[in-house]
């Protein structure tokens, strides 16, 4: 039997990679500057204090890739330790640091385009792309048009929004067009539907996702974010090994937001659940659940969106603690052949400047199917994973890519 289970720790980065001066992130470190910070008393907080503590993932190579990739071991971590995983770090051939290109490189499908950006950090929305947005949708105006955080624009424009019931529009570093509405005042399938004209007048902007992003509360301060954010992302630009492993007869499981990532590309079924508690369960139940042929595929993405976007440091360390704490319950569930990949998308690391993801090297942590406990070393794209996969499951190559599977 074989089935591979993809843990993917969204913007878990271990380190600047080689480029990353050409994304003014030049030194960036999402997981050493976590440490270095909890190693100084300064990412203390109800959940967490001292030091990081990530003995299993620290068991399957994690500090032993931070250290290939940056030359040190991250504060707190050394070589006493018993390796029983293979590990490495992988630098990015896509020429961007967003969410589509990371995973679909690492599915074997490398971004070698530029992507459409909105450059202007205010009045970002050309006039002519934001009035046929407005006419298809029967709007009389929106608000925001300006590069912003998620959660600071809806302290700013939130009661605005709810007393005029004009949608807010604004955007980021990334090559994304978001929107949010309040789910009672606008409505959560009014919103989804005004994602999907954006979606169609947005074609000729190549731009990677548009993003619904649903709130409640009923004043500033007490505005959230909720669980039905919803991704509409263009398709790849060739199959993915999801693909490939869906067309031979296999079953591809998205957890999280794997599918809206991937268009709904080479998945043969979508697992909805929000928060790192609930996407863990979600990964253990189809686990539970997964026959031979398959991936269990997860996004963590608390990690960006909670944690590293909002720049803090002591949430993001402690969710990459319980995270660790219950890595033995899946690992507990594995049989002789499953393979298990650790990985992340890009960086986006607490302590740097800005609110947007760093360029950074990600790690590759893999365990099971025959792999030999030691370094991976630096892999030259994340499509050395989609590779990995693609021969684990005795597919077609992929056209990027290098297994690192033994032969």
């Amino acid at each position: 039997m074989k089935r591979c289970i993809i843990l993917m720790l969204d913007s878990f980065g271990i380190g600047a990679s080689a480029d990353a001066a050409k994304f003014g992130d030049a030194g960036a470190d999402t997981f050493g500057h976590i440490a270095e910070q909890c190693a100084q008393g300064l990412a203390d907080n109800a959940e967490r204090s001292g030091a990081l503590q990530l003995p299993n993932l620290a068991k399957l190579g994690l500090a032993h890739a931070a250290k290939e990739s940056t030359g040190q071991f991250p504060a707190g971590f050394s070589d006493q330790v018993e390796i029983v995983g293979a590990y490495g770090h992988a630098a990015e051939l896509s020429s961007g640091k967003d969410t589509p290109s990371g995973h679909w490189e690492m599915a074997g499908v490398p971004v070698l385009y530029d992507w459409g950006y909105f450059a202007d950090k205010t009045h970002s929305f050309p006039a002519e792309l934001t009035d046929e947005i407005l006419r298809r949708a029967n709007l009389p105006g929106f608000l925001g048009n300006c590069h912003a955080s998620g959660t600071v624009i809806l302290d700013e424009l939130g009661e605005q929004h709810m007393q005029t019931g004009l949608p807010i529009f604004y955007t980021s570093a990334d090559s994304v067009f978001q929107i949010a509405c309040h789910e009672q005042t606008f409505g959560l399938e009014k919103l989804y539907e005004l994602c999907e004209i954006a979606r169609e007048v947005l074609e000729p902007y190549n731009i990677g996702r548009v993003i619904a992003r649903p709130f409640v509360g009923s004043g500033k301060g007490q505005f959230e974010r909720t669980g039905n954010r919803h991704d509409y992302a263009v398709e790849p630009p060739a199959k993915t090994v999801l693909d490939k492993l869906k067309a031979a007869g296999g079953q591809v499981v998205s957890v999280g937001k794997i599918a809206d990532i991937y268009a709904d590309c080479g998945i043969t079924a979508k697992v909805k659940a929000t928060g790192l508690p609930a996407l863990f369960d979600a990964t253990l139940a189809q686990l539970n659940q997964a026959t031979d042929n398959s991936i269990v595929f997860t996004n963590f993405v608390d990690f960006d969106s909670q944690f590293g976007h909002r720049r803090d440091v002591a949430g993001y360390a402690a969710a990459l603690e319980y995270f660790d704490a219950r890595l033995p319950e899946l690992l507990a569930k594995l049989q002789p052949n499953d393979l298990v990949i650790l990985t992340a998308d890009h960086g986006c690391d607490p302590t740097w400047r800005g609110t947007d993801h760093t360029r950074e090297h990600v790690p590759v942590l893999a365990y099971g199917a025959g792999l030999p406990a030691g370094s991976l070393g630096l892999r030259n794209t994340f499509a050395d994973i989609g590779q990995t996969i693609a021969a684990y499951f005795e597919l077609e190559p992929m056209q990027y890519g290098s297994s690192f599977l033994p032969r």
